[in-house]
C-alpha cells in the first residue's frame, strides 16, 4: 500500500479539483464510514514523517480482532470553538504575543497551526 497515488485530479467543466482516493489502500469496504474519514485525513497529510504508512495501516487494521491500540496523527482542516473554550484560548494567545513582544520577537509567530473559528454568543461583555 502506497499513499502517494491517492492524490487525484477531477476535471469538471473549466474547474479542476484535487481529491484523495481511498482506492489505493486496497479493499477497505469493511471499515466504518468514520474510519474512512480518518483515512482520508491521513492521506491528505501523508508525508512519510508526521503521517506515515504505519498510521494508515493502524487505521485499516483497527477493526481486526488481533489489532493493538496505537496513536495516529490527525490534522483537522478547521477547528470550531465556542465562547466557553475559545475565549480562554484567545487570552492565552494574547499573553503569548505579549511575551514575544517583551523579548523583541515577532508576535506573528504565535498563531494556531489550524484555522480556528470562534463563535461568541452572549458571554462577552465590552466595557
Amino acid at each position: 500500500m502506497v499513499a502517494i497515488p491517492a492524490k487525484k485530479n477531477l476535471q469538471v467543466g473549466n474547474k479542476s479539483y484535487v481529491y484523495y482516493s481511498l482506492d489505493c489502500l486496497g479493499n477497505i469496504s469493511h471499515l466504518p464510514y468514520s474510519l474512512k474519514i480518518l483515512l482520508e485525513n491521513l492521506l491528505r497529510n501523508f508525508d512519510g514523517k508526521r503521517v506515515t504508512q504505519a498510521d494508515l495501516d493502524a487505521v485499516i487494521n483497527s477493526t481486526k480482532p488481533q489489532s493493538k491500540l496505537s496513536e495516529i496523527s490527525f490534522y483537522p482542516s478547521r477547528v470550531l470553538m465556542q465562547d466557553f473554550t475559545g475565549v480562554p484560548a484567545l487570552v492565552d494567545l494574547a499573553a503569548m504575543r505579549d511575551a514575544m513582544a517583551l523579548r523583541n520577537k515577532p508576535t506573528e509567530d504565535v498563531n494556531p497551526l489550524i484555522p480556528v473559528d470562534l463563535v461568541i454568543d452572549h458571554s462577552i461583555m465590552v466595557d
